[in-house]
C-alpha cells in the first residue's frame, strides 16, 4: 500500500493490471496478526496462518509498522490516491475480491491474466447445478446461496413467480405453466436474463438450476453474456430418483412436504391430508428422465471441464463436495467425478 504515482501507470503502458481489494477492518486485522520468524523471514499470522511448531513460535517478532493508528493511516492514503490510479488505468484494470483464501485469490488472478476477453467487474461465483429430477439440485442450491450468500436462481420458480405477479410477460407464459408444457426458449431466456442483470446477479455471483436444459439453450445463455465458472451435475441412479420423487406427499393443510420411506406421515390424519404432486406420477417421472438423458451427454461437452458428485448419499455430504470445488480452483482435468 505503498504510494503510487498515477502518471507512471500512463507511462509504462501496461496491458494487464489487477486490483486486490478488501473492507478496510479486513485489512487491519490482517495486518496486526501479521508475525516474522526472524530466522527464515516466513511471514505468518496469529489467527490464519499460525506455526504448530513451538521452536518456530519462538522465532517470530511483531514487525515493526503494523499498530493499528499506523495501519489505519497507511490504508487512508492508500484510498486517497487509488481513484487516481483507476482513472489512469482507464478499463484496463480488474478488481479481485481478496477477502477470500489466497489460494482462490491467485486462481482468480491467473484465470484474468490468461484469459483473452477481459471484464473490470468483480470476481462473483456463477455456478450452474445440473441433475435429473430427484438429484436435489433445489436443495443444494439453497445451500450454497445461504452459505456464500449469492442468488438462488430457479428458472421454475422465476416462471412461477411471474405467473403470480400477472405482469404482461406472466400472462404471456401462463397458459404453458398451468399445463405443465415447456415454456418456449425464447420467453425462458428472457425471464432468466431479466433476472441475471439485476445488480445482486452481478455483485453477489448466482447459482443457477433448472436452466438450462439441452445444448441450444446454454448457448443462447453464453450468447447472453451469462458464463458459469463451476459447471455440476449431481449423479444419482434411475431407480434412487424415481424412489425420492413418486414417494413424496405434501400436507394439504399444513404444507408439510413427506416421504413414505424417508419421512412418513406421523399419523393417519395427517397422511389422510397429503397428496402426491401429479408432476410426481411414475409416468411423469420417467419421462423427465429421459428428457435428461437425451441432453446430458451434449451438455456435458459443451461446459467442459465439469465436475460429476455423486449425489446419492447424504445431502450434507454432498454439499461438503460441491463447496470444496466452490472454495477450491478448478482443476484442469476435465470431468473430475467426486
Amino acid at each position: 500500500m505503498g504510494k503510487a504515482d498515477p502518471r507512471m501507470a500512463v507511462k509504462n503502458g501496461l496491458h494487464q493490471t489487477v486490483i486486490l481489494d478488501a473492507p478496510d477492518t479486513v485489512l487491519i486485522e490482517r495486518n496486526l496478526g501479521k508475525r516474522i520468524d526472524m530466522i527464515t523471514g516466513e511471514i505468518y499470522h496469529v489467527t490464519f496462518n499460525w506455526p504448530t511448531s513451538i521452536k518456530v513460535q519462538k522465532c517470530l517478532e511483531k514487525p515493526n509498522g503494523i499498530t493499528e493508528e499506523e495501519t489505519v493511516k497507511r490504508i487512508l492514503e492508500y484510498r486517497r490516491v487509488s481513484h487516481g490510479i483507476l482513472n489512469s488505468y482507464s478499463k484496463k484494470y480488474h478488481i479481485i475480491n481478496a477477502d477470500q483464501p489466497s489460494i482462490d485469490v491467485l486462481s482468480q488472478v491467473l484465470s484474468h491474466v490468461q484469459s483473452r476477453h477481459r471484464s473490470i467487474a468483480p470476481y462473483t461465483p456463477r455456478i450452474i447445478l445440473h441433475g435429473p429430477p430427484g438429484s436435489g439440485r433445489s436443495l443444494q442450491a439453497a445451500l450454497i446461496a445461504q452459505k456464500y450468500r449469492i442468488v438462488n436462481v430457479s428458472c421454475g420458480q422465476l416462471l412461477k413467480e411471474a405467473v403470480a405477479a400477472e405482469t404482461r410477460f406472466g400472462e404471456t407464459i401462463k397458459p404453458y405453466v398451468e399445463s405443465r408444457q415447456p415454456v418456449p426458449d425464447i420467453m425462458v431466456m428472457k425471464c432468466m436474463a431479466q433476472r441475471l442483470s439485476k445488480l445482486d446477479c452481478s455483485t453477489r455471483g448466482w447459482v443457477m438450476h433448472g436452466f438450462p436444459q439441452n445444448v441450444r439453450q446454454a448457448e443462447v445463455l453464453k450468447d447472453a453474456g451469462f458464463i458459469a465458472n463451476r459447471v455440476f451435475f449431481l449423479d444419482v441412479p434411475d431407480d434412487a430418483a424415481i424412489e425420492r420423487l413418486t414417494m413424496r406427499m405434501t400436507d394439504q393443510v399444513t404444507g408439510e412436504r413427506y416421504h413414505s420411506i424417508y419421512k412418513p406421515a406421523p399419523s393417519s390424519e395427517v397422511y389422510g391430508h397429503c397428496k402426491i404432486n401429479p408432476k410426481d406420477s411414475d409416468e411423469n417421472v420417467q419421462t423427465a428422465l429421459e428428457v435428461y438423458h437425451a441432453n446430458v451427454i451434449e451438455l456435458e461437452q459443451f461446459y467442459n471441464p465439469v465436475i460429476h458428485v455423486n449425489a446419492d448419499q447424504d445431502p450434507h455430504t454432498v454439499f461438503e463436495y460441491i463447496e470444496s470445488c466452490v472454495v477450491n480452483p478448478l482443476p484442469k482435468e476435465t470431468n473430475i467425478f467426486i
